[in-house]
């Protein structure tokens, strides 16, 4: 075998993850950069050309876990903003990590929660794109109020999008999932997506990675906001639409245990 010459690229460092590889290259050490939102400001619309630099439009990934549909986002459409937010630190810590070994300047990582972020942070009519990959279904009775897809995070959404802006939501929760599709439809235009996505046909996600290959359905769905729904019937929707109370099917419950390890 011939040795390597002095002007040899180096071999890409390319990370795997249950053999997919993980969007992006690791570079090295010092082209990396720093992604982490340590500390949020006060309350009020966050500033997206501060926090960047430059003026682009914005992708949140809500319950982004390890930041490998950011990630994906973020190396594929240099021209997005990103940030992405998990109410879990540990999780927040791996994404940050991996975005800043790919030298990432277009993605910030948050610990906070969809409903508090959209709320609290996000101005009206600024977001050109939310995501809400394998929401927690929560499976005890003294959780459910913990579960993110309600009509007050409908709202919110509805209220933060551009018009037109796109609002995407995958589960592998059968029981999850039609309940979403019941309520998102009051909001959004909203259309089921028929097999997977095709930028990431064997996942965007470390879960939707676990369910393809456990052969487990997984839904997927896009929506743009109503224009017929103004800010007011959004908010009297919101008050009389049902929260999500369904069957949290306790057979995943192994998949949740995989997606851990």
């Amino acid at each position: 075998m011939p040795k390597s010459g002095p002007f040899e690229r180096p071999r890409r460092q390319i990370e795997r993850e249950f053999g997919v590889p993980v969007p992006g290259e690791i570079l090295p050490g010092e082209l990396w950069t720093q992604t982490a939102l340590k500390k949020l400001p006060p309350p009020g619309p966050l500033d997206f050309k501060t926090l960047f630099g430059r003026e682009a439009p914005v992708m949140l990934d809500i319950g982004c876990g390890n930041g490998r549909s950011t990630l994906a986002s973020a190396v594929w459409k240099p021209g997005m903003d990103h940030l992405s937010s998990d109410v879990l630190p540990v999780v927040i810590r791996y994404a940050t990590r991996r975005a800043n070994q790919r030298g990432l300047t277009n993605v910030r990582f948050a610990v906070i929660g969809g409903t508090e972020l959209l709320a609290d942070y996000i101005a009206r009519q600024s977001i050109a794109e939310i995501h809400v990959y394998h929401p927690q279904p929560f499976y005890e009775a003294n959780q459910v109020h913990r579960r993110l897809i309600t009509p007050e995070f409908l709202s919110l959404v509805h209220r933060s999008l551009i018009p037109e802006g796109l609002f995407i939501l995958q589960t592998d929760n059968p029981g999850y999932w039609k309940y979403m599709q019941q309520v998102v439809p009051m909001f959004f235009r909203w259309e089921q997506h028929s097999g997977c996505w095709p930028d990431s046909p064997k996942g965007r996600t470390r879960r939707e990675i676990i369910a393809l290959r456990q052969s487990l359905p997984v839904f997927r769905g896009t929506g743009r906001p109503r224009a017929d729904v103004t800010p007011q019937d959004a908010l009297q929707l919101a008050a009389s639409l049902p929260p999500p109370i369904f069957d949290a099917d306790r057979k995943l419950r192994e998949l949740d245990r995989l997606e851990r390890e």
